[in-house]
């Protein structure tokens, strides 16, 4: 089994009278990770309990003291998976760690939206919560030559842990398909109390195609009949549920620096390919430039989370099309990456040098990327 690189933090971080947290998008692990924590404990007694138990969600939505008190008597530790099904769930954990001495609680979440909005005020200084995504790079542990044997699958399929484990490719573009079907729009629509799932794919299916390109809110409206603000507050939920992410322009106020519009990325190749139903190899595609530039930004920023780095992400660009892929602000330093499948040379690092004299460059292909994932 492949280990989490935030397992050990995850098992440090809890502790008597707080709550640690895992959000993530479905699919990615969550449930997994949990289990293997619990084992880590030991022999401690720990109560393990799903959130969509429709009893589980009585009593931990009751806010009543007593009740909470019976529920964990006799164990040190609540973990509860997909604690975002429980309604009120922020209040109830907070009287539960307020009120039980030593009680250590470890939840799940498959939203950020859900389990933030959920519990963030009531457990302020009482909880800490981690990111998981679909496996990272770093996580597998290959060595040179097995990362780039296994490149192209990664490009094409992804990292979705159940994707990765199965050997089969029409088994992994089922399982996709049942990620996109099953969870990801359901997580979507469910949020947002939404209900046209096909706007939904056609809105993701725009992004596809835009990947490394400045995204127009008013293009897409025009594109989908929808307004600006609708348009929006899909990519906010895409965004919250870890479909998505995005880049905004990087500027020091210089006046030819272009700012306006962000750039989209998937957070999963395999989802991104699974919208747009394209699972052919990087040689017979003329969008390659595109998956590898939203494979690694993806993985660096994976990275970056996992190992805790204080970071801003961004882009570069200049009205007159000078521009970097992506830009990292880190420790008082910036660094401009350019992302290259093939072995071609940097265009614009002068430009961007001479704007900045003090930033760092460097070339992103197949011979140097393992350098920046750890």
């Amino acid at each position: 089994m492949i280990k989490r690189l935030i397992e050990d933090e995850l098992v440090r971080s809890i502790k008597p009278n707080h709550v640690t947290g895992i959000i993530g998008a479905r699919r990615v692990g969550k449930t997994v990770l949990m289990e293997s924590v619990r084992e880590k404990l030991g022999n401690e007694k720990v109560l393990l309990v799903q959130g969509d138990n429709m009893d589980v969600a009585e009593i931990l939505s009751s806010q009543r003291k007593s009740l909470l008190e019976q529920f964990v008597k006799g164990y040190s530790f609540l973990f509860i998976d997909e604690a975002q099904e429980i309604p009120n769930i922020g209040a109830s954990l907070k009287l539960l760690v307020d009120t039980v001495p030593g009680i250590s609680v470890f939840i799940t979440g498959s939203s950020a939206f859900d389990i933030r909005n959920a519990t963030g005020a009531p457990l302020t200084g009482r909880s800490t919560f981690f990111h998981l995504y679909p496996f990272s790079q770093t996580e597998l542990n290959e060595n040179f030559l097995e990362a780039r044997s296994n490149l192209e699958q990664r490009l094409i399929y992804g990292s979705y842990p159940q994707v990765y484990n199965s050997p089969d490719n029409n088994e992994k573009r089922k399982i996709l398909e049942g990620i996109k079907d099953g969870y990801l729009l359901k997580d979507l629509l469910q949020l947002g109390n939404l209900k046209d799932s096909l706007f939904v794919l056609n809105l993701l299916r725009l992004l596809a195609f835009q990947i490394g390109n400045e995204v127009s809110y008013t293009e897409l409206g025009r594109s989908l009949n929808a307004d600006n603000k609708t348009v929006k507050r899909y990519l906010e939920l895409l965004e919250k549920i870890f479909v998505l992410f995005s880049l905004n322009g990087y500027s020091n106020n210089l006046r030819k620096e272009y700012t306006k519009s962000p750039r989209y990325y998937f957070w999963d190749n395999g989802i991104r390919n699974t919208i747009i139903s394209n699972f052919n190899n990087p040689m017979q595609r003329d969008d390659v430039g595109k998956l590898w530039e939203n494979y690694w930004i993806a993985e660096r920023l994976k990275y970056n989370h996992y190992t805790g780095r204080s970071f801003n992400a961004f882009f570069w660009r200049t009205y007159d099309q000078k521009e970097i892929d992506y830009i990292e602000e880190a420790g008082g330093k910036l660094t401009g990456f350019e992302i290259k499948w093939g072995k071609g040379k940097a265009r614009n690092f002068n430009a961007f040098l001479k704007a900045y004299p003090n930033a760092e460059t460097r070339i992103i292909n197949k011979d140097t990327y393992l350098e920046y994932l750890g």
